[in-house]
């Protein structure tokens, strides 16, 4: 797996010869500390990273942030001279998370403990800490909070450069520190401590309990920056609001599926990010901890995936990609710019270069089936169509388009995002009364008809599509989770999908293959298949199963028919999303699946990630089939009609702006039970 850069943030953090914060071992070029044990309460900007024990270290990451900037790295509790012993740590919401500890007093007797603490910390690092008392007298006890940071910047953390900790003053209620550059945090504390000592940044209360009793200490962190001091790139100071993502719930014969949906829904309204310049404008952060910068083409395919909550997201989220676009003469007028990340053990690092400017037009398009207000239409169709203006000039004579620049390769999952990009800026010019919509779809036609020619390859076994073709037409044939792109066609209207690359007995045979144990690890989709060479279980594009790929896979497979290769990617998916508490990483080990196991985690996975909890909402709305045409006004169901879930039951999902519901029986049959006036139930 190529690496990912450590975030990078604006301002470095202030050092003071103090006692140094204990830090992970030196890291290695490329290595990222690992989060996947962690508990991530997040609500951006803020982020506070715990262990499951819940005592914040300054081990790490560690700890609570605010815009990058590490507010607090180290909280720890002490009652009676001694840490409580940690029992269990939840996440409790996106945004919370809640730790069990007890500490045995002096009248204990025998094993049983006679105080709990329990500690709820949030993700701007407010915490309560509750000492309850079950023991049969009162008692007095000191309770002690230890308190430092370094206030350095993510970047520098995950970097592993250890900070020395600042020096604390007592402030107010609390501890202050300021760094050389003028920034500050503080902690306030209620009820006040009865002692403090800055040199150790030491908080202390006497405590008395009666039997039954508790007593509460609440912890606030506060960051201040000087000024005219611009915080991160991309960072905004309170969170975001004004998108109105739908209240959806779930429910069936399968349980699972309403806290699947629950904990999508809490973790794309953290994810949300907006920042100082545009703050109507708000966008999905691709995935915490790492990549929380500016929108990327995973916000935008997260926005279109999300749908079913509202226009709303995909509307900020295009008007901010909007602003990337390039302008003015020259071949790259019209494209927006995306980061070159790693393509896997085969190809030059060229993931994302193009993929948000063919994207744009889809997500576009599709946003107005689901009942994009008018006046955001007209505002974003220039952008749409200055993003066809560069396909078509940067499609090579053949007419496959190169990933990114004009000396190739040419990846058959670009082909397959031009396609739809162009099939669905024809229906989208056409809508609006702009013309080239025709032309556009004769280019289809004949892309069609060259990638059939040059990207499939016949073999004994049926034949497979190639994963990218070199200068001079040499074929890269290793298949993997990518090839759910050519499945993925684009929704047009009256709940019909777009044709794609593939004639039927191709998608037929891509759709058995994508079913076998080399590709369906149990847990979801290989992005490499275990039978080809190279294949890593822990490759990010090398045979890790990432969860935006088996969602398409399972939308694609289901619109084309092919129910059972879906059925059995889905049921993996929920499978994996119950391991992991409902809330999917970005990625995952794509080991073989056996009895008793759980999937492993990857460890420089985002999770949350805006990819997999949009995709949980649209595997949802896969299983129940809804297809919308708002313009149109009707919504057709084409439910997977061997109901590998039992009845299901989806509500409060959003279509033409207006509350909708509707269930599919044992049996696979729909039904609308709720829809916006005028809206007739299509074919």
């Amino acid at each position: 797996m190529a690496s990912r850069p450590a975030p990078a943030h604006a301002f470095p953090a202030g050092q003071a010869p103090a006692t140094r914060l204990r830090a992970p071992g030196a890291v290695r070029p490329g290595e990222l500390p690992s989060v996947h044990d962690a508990l991530l309460c997040v609500a951006l900007p803020a982020l506070a990273v715990c262990p499951e024990h819940g005592q914040l270290t300054g081990h790490g990451l560690e700890g609570v942030y605010v815009s990058g900037r590490r507010l607090l790295a180290r909280c720890v509790l002490r009652v009676a001279g001694r840490e409580p012993l940690a029992l269990q740590g939840r996440q409790d919401a996106a945004d919370r998370a809640v730790f069990l500890s007890v500490v045995r007093t002096a009248g204990d007797t025998g094993p049983d403990p006679g105080l709990t603490v329990e500690r709820s910390r949030s993700a701007d690092g407010t915490e309560r800490i509750t000492l309850r008392s079950f023991a049969v007298r009162p008692f007095r006890l000191p309770v002690e909070i230890s308190l430092g940071t370094d206030l350095a910047d993510l970047g520098a953390v995950a970097a592993g450069r250890a900070s020395p900790e600042l020096v604390a003053s007592v402030h107010g209620t609390g501890m202050r520190w300021t760094a050389h550059d003028g920034r500050c945090a503080s902690v306030t504390t209620d009820p006040p401590p009865t002692d403090a000592l800055a040199a150790a940044g030491l908080l202390r209360w006497d405590v008395e309990l009666a039997p039954g009793s508790a007593r509460t200490i609440e912890l606030r962190v506060r960051g201040d920056r000087p000024h005219g001091l611009s915080g991160p790139p991309g960072a905004g100071t309170g969170r975001p609001g004004g998108v109105g993502l739908a209240e959806a719930r779930a429910e069936g014969d399968d349980p699972r599926v309403g806290e699947l949906l629950r904990v999508a829904v809490d973790d794309l309204r953290a994810l949300l990010q907006r920042d100082q310049e545009h703050p109507a404008d708000v966008h999905l952060a691709a995935g915490v901890p790492w990549r929380c910068g500016p929108v990327t083409a995973e916000a935008l395919w997260a926005a279109r995936m999300a749908l079913p909550l509202g226009t709303r997201l995909a509307v900020t989220t295009l008007r901010a990609m909007a602003r990337t676009q390039l302008d003015g003469p020259g071949p790259a007028s019209g494209r927006i710019p995306g980061p070159l990340r790693d393509a896997g053990p085969f190809l030059p690092p060229r993931c994302t270069g193009v993929e948000a400017t063919l994207a744009f037009p889809t997500v576009l398009a599709e946003a107005r089936r689901w009942g994009m207000p008018e006046q955001d239409l007209t505002e974003l169709l220039p952008v749409a169509e200055r993003c066809l203006h560069w396909l078509r000039a940067a499609a090579d004579p053949h007419g496959f388009v190169p990933d990114p620049g004009p000396a190739g390769p040419w990846r058959a999952e670009t082909q397959a995002h031009a396609h739809r990009a162009a099939v669905l800026g024809a229906d989208l010019l056409d809508a609006c009364g702009r013309p080239g919509g025709d032309a556009w779809r004769e280019w289809a036609r004949a892309l069609r008809e060259r990638f059939r020619a040059e990207f499939w390859i016949d073999d004994r076994s049926g034949g497979r599509p190639a994963l990218a073709t070199a200068p001079g037409g040499r074929p890269w044939t290793q298949l993997g989770g990518w090839a759910a792109h050519l499945l993925d066609t684009g929704l047009l209207g009256a709940g019909r999908y777009a044709p794609g690359l593939l004639d039927k007995s191709e998608t037929e045979q891509l759709a058995r293959l994508l079913g076998t144990p080399a590709l369906d690890s149990g847990w979801g989709l290989r992005s490499l298949g275990a039978k080809e060479p190279g294949h890593n279980p822990f490759g990010h594009r090398a045979g890790a199963v990432r969860v935006h790929e088996t969602v398409v896979a399972v939308a694609g497979l289901g619109a084309a028919g092919y129910e059972r290769e879906a059925a059995s990617l889905l049921k993996g998916t929920l499978d994996a999303a119950e391991a992991f508490g409902y809330r999917l990483p970005e990625m995952y080990a794509g080991s073989v699946r056996t009895a008793g196991a759980v999937p492993a985690p990857h460890p420089a996975a985002c999770r949350p990630a805006a990819v997999a909890a949009a995709g949980a909402v649209h595997l949802l709305t896969t299983l129940v089939g809804v297809r919308p045409d708002a313009p149109g006004g009707t919504v057709a169901l084409h439910p997977v009609r061997s109901a590998p879930l039992g009845a299901v039951r989806l509500s409060e999902i959003r279509v033409a702006g207006e509350p909708f519901s509707a269930r599919v029986s044992r049996l696979g049959l729909g039904m609308v039970e709720e829809a916006a006036d005028g809206l007739q139930l299509g074919v």
